[in-house]
């Protein structure tokens, strides 16, 4: 039987994102998720269970969830699980489980009541597209993860470039 390890997720984001650059300058950003189950216990009462974990997001689809997400946003993630091993400074061997995203979709709608938001969709629908093609830092990860990805708001995936030259209409955010 084949392995697999595959994880979606849809949650909150517990804080802004971050970006940072690795050494080699390839950008990356830790998100803080929180995903709520609601569950009955036996005596008829609603327990809701919260669980926080952290997903890493790599390369150009960082930078588009640092510039379009923010604390609360609402996202699915589609990813694996990875562990990560360090020592404390007590010199104590700590690990822990994070998930490391293929692909992150933005859940909420943005605010369209504010001002310049047709420059607004512009950039994102430019960003938005730039993560289809893949780059050399994705590539990189290896062609078992693929080239990171990321969908609009509406959950709809952005169409690649091959696709935009034989199409007119705009991106429909």
């Amino acid at each position: 039987m084949a392995d697999l390890n595959k994880v979606f997720l849809i949650g909150r984001l517990t804080q802004d994102p971050e970006l940072r650059y690795t050494p080699n300058g390839a950008p990356v950003s830790n998100l803080r998720l929180a995903t709520t189950r609601t569950k009955t216990t036996k005596d008829g009462d609603k327990r809701e269970d919260t669980l926080f974990i952290d997903v890493t997001v790599w390369n150009r689809q960082a930078e588009i969830c640092c510039q379009y997400l923010k604390k609360g946003s609402m996202i699915h993630v589609d990813g694996y699980l990875r562990s990560e091993s360090w020592e404390s400074p007590a010199g104590e061997k700590r690990s822990k489980i994070k998930v490391e995203a293929d692909r992150v979709q933005f859940l909420d709608r943005r605010d369209d009541s504010s001002a310049g938001e047709s420059s607004r969709e512009d950039d994102y629908a430019a960003a938005a597209q730039e993560t289809r093609r893949s780059s050399p830092a994705s590539e990189a990860r290896g062609p078992a993860n693929g080239p990171s990805r990321v969908a609009g708001p509406s959950g709809q995936p952005v169409r690649q470039p091959a696709e935009e030259e034989n199409q007119e209409e705009d991106i429909p955010f």
